[in-house]
């Protein structure tokens, strides 16, 4: 029998008019050995149905079983054998056990002995021998390669390389690497002018393999650093891509928060808080509550490009906002943000917010919240649950990893806290006071610089006003609307006093004036049957403390017994009675008058006679 030719034995005869015969094999059931020799296979008549549901594409033991999984029935049973493969399918023998192929073929045993004692099959030990008596290699030196080199000489390249029509497609691959970067340009269509140019060119399928495989070569290899970290260098920070929220109670109003989320890289240690915007003031307050939590400085922050840190945002050398730089002066760490489109120079973090979804944010799901520190509260509750659950694969938590390896390597918190500074230039009012246009609201400075030119330097929490360079007010910031904000020492005397009406106040003024206008007061505040809101005596017991300057002590009193005896509180009732009682002492004065009396200077009408 010649070497490349087929023998093909028939159990029983086809029957010509049940079945018309097919003039070749069908083209998946040829090796590509055999595709380039259609000659050989002209006398076959094998249907597409009888070929092997395991291969599909092509032949692999050569031989088609009369099994009913290989046939739909069985009209006919045929055996194709072929004598030399062009290829092997299935998974390829490990390199120990083609060596032993050729250690046991060394000894003189037959490739059936080895294939039985092996346990593969007698063709794939023929096959292993005839590429060793291809290569120019011997047994010995052959044995003496390393595995991955000897499975490169016996198993490289591919049947399919050696088809025609990959030197087509391999020409036309450089049109269709240019087509693919036009828009709207896809595999498809070039699969469509392909098939038109070359009708007897790959399939679908085979197309877009070669096509995905080639593309993939062209690619040029990256290499990836493996993050290798140090305790207390880093602390990467972010903020999550899904917000929580909380339930304003006096609107009824859903207020969305944003969810601040920083990591330790070394031990994986996360802290969350939830805040009212990514505003620069917002973004410095979450760092310093970070650091806060940590209790200590880490060497490096690194955060993403977001505006409030990184006003331009660029590879090499992106522009910081000055905020962030001068907390980093403050606090003694460097700020290196991660660079744009660079999303492993930051992706424990982004895991870090992809586990607070799991841990935090599933856990409050079903909670509701009105108000932000309440919110907070929460989620400090579940990070905390979180950072002392122990790790998958490891024999520790977050927390206990943090104190015992890392902690110490962070830098001391300073002295004081940095808060993010602005600027603004007004002047005094009338009012004694300052405006803050941000907040709308006003805050109060000494009396004696009404008029004067001001400066405010404000922070998150407090603000402080500059006159002539001279610090004159330290107040805690209030962004009430609308309000105004005092300080008592800073009011004018007759301000603070009207400020600080109260009827232990005028009891006590009273006290150092009339030990009578004392009782009175007390009568009128504290000894009535019926409430009265105070504010509505006020104004007379001012009147009452008018008209002691202008009366005559012994008098005053005795005014103040009888309003106090008759219930009379109203400053115009103390004037009457003090008018009352001065009307009575005149007249009986006057009666005193008319009375004459006889004395040596007295002369009688006589004397005028």
């Amino acid at each position: 029998m010649a070497q490349n030719a087929y023998n093909i034995k028939f159990i029983k005869e086809l029957q010509p008019a049940a079945r018309p015969s097919a003039p070749l094999f069908p083209e998946q059931t040829r090796s590509p050995f055999d595709r380039e020799r259609p000659e050989v296979c002209s006398a076959a008549t094998f249907p597409e149905y009888t070929r092997s549901i395991g291969s599909k594409t092509m032949l692999i033991l050569n031989v088609f079983r009369s099994k009913p999984v290989h046939f739909s029935s069985c009209e006919y049973l045929c055996v194709l054998i072929q004598e030399h493969k062009g290829n092997m399918a299935g998974k390829i023998t490990s390199m120990s056990k083609i060596k032993q192929v050729l250690i046991m073929h060394k000894q003189g045993m037959s490739n059936r002995d080895i294939a039985s004692e092996i346990g593969i099959n007698k063709c794939t030990v023929n096959d292993y021998m005839r590429k060793v008596r291809l290569d120019t290699l011997s047994i010995d030196e052959l044995l003496a390669l390393d595995d991955p080199v000897l499975e490169g000489r016996l198993f490289a390249g591919s049947p399919a390389y050696t088809d025609p029509r990959m030197a087509e497609f391999l020409k036309e691959l450089p049109y269709f690497v240019e087509q693919l970067k036009i828009p709207h340009v896809t595999r498809f269509l070039l699969w469509e002018e392909y098939i038109k140019k070359h009708p007897n060119g790959y399939g679908k399928s085979q197309f877009f393999f070669h096509l995905k495989q080639n593309l993939v070569v062209e690619k040029t290899a990256v290499a990836v650093l493996v993050n290798r970290y140090e305790p207390g260098k880093e602390l990467f920070i972010d903020f999550a891509g899904d917000t929580l929220h909380y339930i304003d109670p006096s609107t009824g109003e859903v207020v969305e928060t944003q969810v601040f989320v920083a990591t330790l890289p070394y031990t994986d240690y996360a802290y969350v808080l939830c805040i009212e915007s990514q505003k620069v003031e917002d973004f410095i307050h979450c760092i310093r509550m970070c650091l806060e939590y940590l209790g200590g400085i880490p060497k490096i922050i690194v955060p993403d490009n977001l505006k409030s840190a990184v006003i331009k945002a660029d590879i090499h050398e992106p522009t910081l906002n000055k905020a962030l730089e001068d907390m980093g002066n403050h606090y003694g760490f460097a700020v290196i943000p991660a660079r744009s489109l660079h999303p492993r120079d930051k992706a424990l973090v982004e895991s870090q917010v992809s586990r607070i979804y799991h841990n935090v944010y599933a856990r409050l799901r079903n909670r509701e919240f009105y108000s932000l520190s309440e919110l907070n509260a929460a989620v400090s509750e579940a990070l905390l649950k979180y950072n002392q659950t122990r790790m998958q694969l490891r024999p520790y938590s977050r927390e206990e990893h943090f104190h015992s390896s890392e902690k110490a390597s962070l830098q001391p918190l300073p002295d004081s806290i940095y808060e993010m500074k602005y600027y603004s230039h007004v002047t005094v009012k009338e009012t004694g006071e300052v405006y803050l246009s941000c907040d709308k609201h006003f805050y109060s400075v000494p009396y004696e610089l009404i008029g004067r030119k001001a400066s405010i330097i404000y922070t998150r929490s407090l603000v402080k006003v500059y006159v002539d360079n001279k610090s004159v007010a330290v107040i805690p910031r209030d962004r009430t609307p609308g309000k105004h904000t005092q300080i008592p020492e800073h009011l004018a005397p007759n301000v603070r006093a009207y400020l600080e009406r109260s009827p232990e106040y005028y009891c006590d003024k009273a006290k150092h004036v009339s030990e009578s206008l004392e009782k009175l007061f007390q009568s009128m505040f504290f000894n009535r049957a019926t409430g009265v809101n105070y504010d509505v005596y006020y104004r007379s017991c001012e009147k009452m403390l008018s008209l002691q300057k202008n009366t005559e002590s012994s008098l005053f009193d005795k005014a103040c017994d009888v309003c106090r005896i008759n219930q009379i509180y109203r400053g115009s009732g103390l004037e009457d009675v003090i008018n009352a009682m001065s009307k009575t002492i005149s007249d009986e004065a006057e009666e005193t008058n008319t009375i004459v009396t006889n004395h040596e200077n007295t002369r009688g009408s006589a004397a005028y006679k």
